[in-house]
């Protein structure tokens, strides 16, 4: 007998299922996250994880119950959750805006975690210029309608790059002529001491430990925010807001 499975999704962008999350592979449908049983013992499975791989999606394994919840379907123990947008290569895009940018302006997010930061950064980057917005593939957080939802619509103006690594995307922006420049706390340096009138990317760390300490020594210039108040730190998405409205300021003069 011959069983025929069929893609179910719901408005909250999920497919799931063996079959389906295949046949979405094989489609045109970007995966964003692609969620599996641990330990479960199926070929096709195995299959979908490959798949997943060449195709960029970030794959996590988790235990049933997180299935569970995420559907009340038979999800046959994998989980795939659609992305709104798609992702173009970091090589085609830097190139594209060094072509017709003298002062490009990227930024560099090292495992913002927290869906309503990422949006509310997307937002202010749309906002305010710049070029492309660069991602890790794993440990961030999701491309997702909620995302959508609080960049107020941002994320489909702005290009998002995924790497596989943040620091081989340093290694290639700083080939490429381009400034690297960390905000952090740790730094000595003010943000209003920096020259924003170069092309530039900004790095902002995740929300509990700022940026990685193997990030950070690789940048070329690090900055922090003056802080007059008793909280020695700023929400990533304010502070975010003001590294590029000063970046803003400079280039309008």
């Amino acid at each position: 007998m011959v069983v025929f499975y069929f893609c179910i999704m719901n408005k909250e962008h999920k497919i799931f299922g063996i079959y389906p999350v295949l046949e979405a592979l094989k489609s045109d449908t970007v995966l964003d996250k692609i969620y599996v049983q641990k330990d479960i013992q199926n070929p096709k499975v195995q299959t979908i994880i490959d798949k997943a791989q060449i195709a960029g999606a970030t794959i996590n394994e988790v235990p049933v119950e997180k299935l569970n919840r995420l559907t009340k379907g038979n999800h046959q123990g994998v989980v795939a959750i659609t992305s709104p947008i798609s992702f173009p290569t970091l090589e085609d895009t830097v190139e594209g805006v060094l072509s017709t940018k003298e002062m490009p302006l990227f930024l560099v997010l090292d495992q913002i975690s927290d869906v309503r930061n990422f949006g509310a950064i997307l937002r202010t980057a749309e906002c305010t210029g710049v070029d492309a917005v660069i991602i890790q593939k794993k440990g961030g957080a999701p491309v997702s309608g909620d995302t959508v939802k609080t960049s107020a619509g941002a994320i489909f103006s702005i290009p998002i790059c995924k790497v596989d690594h943040i620091k081989d995307a340093i290694f290639y922006l700083q080939g490429s002529g381009i400034t690297t420049i960390a905000a952090t706390e740790k730094s000595d340096q003010s943000l209003f001491a920096l020259d924003f009138k170069k092309p530039m990317a900004l790095i902002l760390g995740s929300e509990g430990k700022g940026v990685s300490k193997s990030v950070l020594s690789l940048t070329d210039e690090s900055a922090s925010l003056p802080l007059l108040g008793t909280i020695n730190s700023l929400n990533v998405s304010v502070a975010c807001g003001a590294f590029l409205y000063e970046a803003v300021r400079q280039r309008s003069l």
